[in-house]
């Protein structure tokens, strides 16, 4: 069914003379008549009866009418959503963060929000590794990461963080302590500069007495709070320390680099204006 003869029917509908409604719609009277009996002949029954003021809708033309005024709305509203789109202004966006995005990413989706609040933001949390693998398999339009990136991808260097220890109030980071790790699969690159501080006290003849695994780094800072023993962070989940809790600089400084990734041949207006917010 096309929408132009739909529109043509409601128009005439409307007027109920070919005259008003060829002038509305920007035809030549022909033209329109034309339309109607194409439109006529594909549903296989008359629509309309001309008169001698003009033309009447039939019994099946006036049942046809609310279900064509109908299908217009949502072609009207469609094609009015597909420029929003084409402009950057509506649609869908995957995004991914991770533990050093934890603040980041939220405040500059909410920010983006407040100025294209109809778009839909799918925001979830994962590892940068996890990240990159499905902003090249499309399952992604941004995300969050650890730099570099492969050279396939673009990024954007938005902040720097550091490693961190999370200790209780009452812990004395300086002696012989238990150390308490995110599990690798969860987070290996934050697990990769763990290893690296590891490396460093190992080479300065320290040895903690245990090391101890959690699946969340709120799980972490709970121990950290409880006085089991210190927890390498990113310096960035300062924001969600518990009571209890202080920072601590380790000796070594290990640091990185957080940035926005994404793939530059799948091309969305969309996203290149999340982009270019965030620049």
């Amino acid at each position: 069914m096309e929408i132009r003869l739909l529109r043509a029917f409601v128009v005439l509908a409307d007027c109920l003379h070919y005259g008003q409604a060829a002038s509305r719609l920007c035809l030549t009277q022909p033209a329109l008549t034309k339309q109607i009996r194409v439109l006529e002949d594909r549903l296989g029954v008359p629509l309309f009866v001309r008169g001698r003021h003009g033309v009447a809708l039939t019994g099946f033309g006036a049942d046809f009418l609310g279900e064509a005024r109908e299908l217009l709305g949502r072609a009207d509203a469609l094609d009015l959503r597909a420029r929003h789109m084409a402009k950057g202004e509506a649609g869908r966006l995957a995004i991914g963060f991770g533990l050093s995005s934890l603040q980041l990413a939220p405040q500059c989706i909410a920010t983006f929000r407040r100025h294209h609040p109809d778009v839909e933001i799918s925001l979830e949390d994962m590892s940068s590794a996890e990240q990159v693998e499905r902003l090249l398999d499309g399952r992604l339009q941004l995300g969050f990461v650890r730099l570099p990136v492969p050279a396939t991808l673009a990024s954007l260097p938005l902040r720097s963080d550091r490693l961190v220890l999370a200790v209780g109030d009452g812990v004395d980071p300086l002696r012989p302590l238990t150390v308490l790790r995110l599990v690798r699969q969860r987070g290996p690159g934050l697990a990769a500069e763990v290893d690296r501080l590891l490396d460093h006290w190992s080479g300065q003849g320290f040895v903690p007495s245990a090391i101890h695994e959690a699946g969340d780094i709120q799980t972490l800072l709970a121990l950290a709070a409880a006085g089991i023993g210190a927890a390498p962070v990113p310096e960035s989940a300062m924001h969600i320390l518990p009571p209890g809790v202080r920072i601590v600089q380790p000796e070594a400084e290990i640091g990185w680099q957080v940035g926005l990734a994404w793939r530059p041949q799948a091309g969305s207006p969309l996203r290149d204006r999340f982009i270019a917010l965030l620049r």
